[in-house]
């Protein structure tokens, strides 16, 4: 018999190795959920101790209804996404660009948050990406002033509803099946409105008031070349076998001389060359690793004797730069790019481009490009004829970021069905008529047979990789609470609360370790991973503490609020992931704005959870 402290021991171990590989990046995090699964089953089916969770008991959490919710909430918003709804809406909102900016920003942001709260906030945001770049030339402002705010309102209406964001549906899921506390019930809908809302309304009047002066002023990429050149690109360009640059110095060849272009490596055989010195001969087969402005790009294509990016080992021919446009492409979260290197992506066999450089999270990367895999969130330089951009738009493998996108004329018939079996979901969930996944599953039914989306494309909505993360994160969370992982975790935390607070504080000042310790969590992992760790830890928590199921629920939603209130790091929620590179924001810009929000949102939860329950004079 293994003793029970090497189980607890095993348990932390996985625990810590996945989270370590969560903030390393190394791996995507749908492999590592995937490897840390596998594992989880391999020991399980061993038997090797009474305390390891068994093979049938690993394998409930394939029957925990929230990623088949989620799942479903993907295929509702693809549909609304189809039909164009967020679009029309916001175009319509842009004719009250006149009133200028903060006037516009408190209807728009209002919308985006209204929007997010029936509406994973994810896909919203992606579909104003583009529209947001037309909005602020019409406002006569930097994107950087609306993108972060639009990212933020999302979060805040996510945080309002148990549909707004799947951290909402996750935690419901693991309220339902805790063995804990077995007769607690599901979130409702609009349990979390009550903490959420005051806050939502709170920040978005913080964000209108102070957030102009607060963002930076800086310019994504857009279509129009001049702002293209605020941003550098890394790409590369090998020396041909016949090139005429062969044997001549480095420091002959001009290729220093070009608009916006610094050479800062070479590489020959695989071994970096100091190329520096001024008698540096050049040789067939040198690969020039080169941070460029876009039209430096262009004017290295035109050099004879470079083959820019090595397209020719990638199979693909050059696009003429006279009859194409050069434009930025997002790598959207489910695009199913991700994970592929440029190789192997073959766009331009598919659309007729060329892809001159990549960009990752405010920096130049400085690796071969085309070994590098590619992640949600990149931005792509591409250069393709005007007759491809629109075949381009439409393939949603890349979100182009020139113009906003044109909602289906045969769809917009469809609008009104989708926005009515969205309604019926909510309601029905609302009032407890349906459980969320039979309500969700029905109306996800009911689009496909009204053909307001198509089942190949309602798959391909799923965001798949999140979906393998919450089955390996569910498997981790039943596995730390059979070890007693959970337990050790919860009486620590409990005790430094316990044992440092008075009688009469230490409910609260436990809820503000447990909020404080998620969102350093939510910050460098994902909001899903985060939730699936600490609400178990949350209950329990409420469980040593004595508290009875209906104040256990608060310690739930709390830590709910405080995995999706990431504010302060661009790489803590995918929104701001995906805004990062558009908005040519650094890692600081985050910091200096989101820190008002976290402080907002710790402060405002802890105050309105603490007087909804009660705990101000908790005996």
């Amino acid at each position: 018999m293994i003793n029970a402290d090497i189980e607890i021991i095993l348990a932390l171990v996985l625990l810590v190795g996945t989270l370590i590989s969560f903030i390393l990046e190394k791996v995507s995090v749908d492999m590592t959920a995937i490897t840390l699964l596998g594992i989880i089953l391999f020991l399980s089916s061993l038997s090797f101790s009474e305390n390891w969770p068994k093979l049938t008991e690993i394998m409930s959490v394939f029957s925990n209804q929230a990623p088949l919710t989620i799942a479903c909430m993907f295929i509702i918003s693809a549909a609304l996404n189809k039909c164009g709804i967020v679009e029309e809406a916001t175009s319509y909102l842009s004719k009250f660009c006149i009133h200028g900016y903060k006037k516009f920003m408190v209807i728009f942001l209002l919308l985006v948050a209204i929007f997010s709260a029936f509406v994973n906030n994810t896909p919203i945001v992606v579909m104003l990406l583009p529209v947001v770049m037309s909005l602020s030339r019409k406002l006569g402002v930097s994107s950087s002033k609306m993108l972060i705010p639009v990212s933020y309102a999302s979060i805040f209406g996510g945080c309002c509803t148990l549909v707004g964001t799947s951290t909402n549906l996750l935690a419901s899921g693991i309220m339902s099946t805790s063995q804990i506390y077995p007769h607690m019930e599901t979130m409702s809908m609009f349990e979390l409105s009550k903490i959420g809302l005051p806050l939502m309304f709170l920040s978005l009047g913080f964000l209108v008031i102070f957030g102009k002066k607060l963002l930076p002023e800086r310019e994504a990429l857009t279509n129009i070349i001049s702002s293209i050149e605020r941003k550098e690109f890394l790409t590369e360009a090998v020396v041909l076998q016949s090139s005429p640059l062969i044997g001549r110095k480095l420091s002959d060849t001009g290729i220093e001389n070009l608009s916006g272009t610094r050479l800062l490596n070479l590489l020959r055989k695989g071994k970096s060359l100091p190329f520096n010195q001024n008698d540096l001969v050049l040789e067939s087969g040198d690969r020039l690793v080169l941070s460029c402005k876009p039209q430096g790009i262009v004017e290295a294509r035109e050099m004879e004797g470079i083959d820019l990016f090595n397209d020719s080992k990638l199979g693909i021919e050059k696009v003429s730069s006279e009859a194409a446009v050069m434009v930025e492409a997002l790598v959207g979260p489910s695009s199913n790019l991700i994970s592929m290197n440029l190789s192997d992506a073959q766009l331009r066999s598919g659309y007729n481009l060329t892809i001159l450089a990549l960009h990752r999270r405010g920096r130049n990367l400085k690796t071969r490009l085309n070994k590098v895999n590619l992640r949600s969130g990149d931005t792509l330089l591409v250069l393709t004829p005007e007759s491809s951009l629109e075949r381009l738009r439409n393939s949603e493998e890349v979100i182009l970021l020139d113009s906003p996108p044109q909602p289906a004329k045969n769809m917009k018939t469809k609008a009104p069905i989708v926005i009515m079996i969205l309604f019926c979901v909510v309601s029905l969930a609302a009032i407890r008529i349906l459980p969320i996944l039979v309500a969700s599953l029905i109306g996800v039914a009911l689009l496909f047979l009204t053909g307001c989306i198509r089942p190949r494309e309602a798959y391909r909505s799923i965001e798949w990789n999140i979906i393998v993360l919450i089955f390996g994160m569910l498997a981790l969370g039943v596995t730390m609470e059979k070890t007693g992982a959970s337990v050790l975790i919860a009486s620590f935390v409990g005790k430094i609360g316990m044992e440092m607070i008075p009688r009469e504080f230490q409910i609260i000042a436990v809820l503000l370790i447990l909020y404080l310790l998620t969102s350093c969590l939510t910050e460098v992992l994902s909001n899903n991973a985060t939730i699936v760790v600490m609400a178990p830890i949350s209950l329990e928590i409420a469980n040593q503490m004595n508290m009875a199921a209906a104040d256990a629920r608060a310690y739930v939603l709390t830590v709910c609020i405080s995995a999706s209130a990431s504010f302060i790091t661009p790489i803590g929620y995918q929104t701001n992931t995906l805004v990062y590179n558009v908005g040519g924001y650094k890692f600081g810009d985050f910091m200096r704005i989101g820190i008002f929000f976290n402080l907002i949102y710790c402060v405002g939860t802890l105050g309105l959870v603490s007087w909804y329950w009660n705990f101000w004079s908790w005996e």
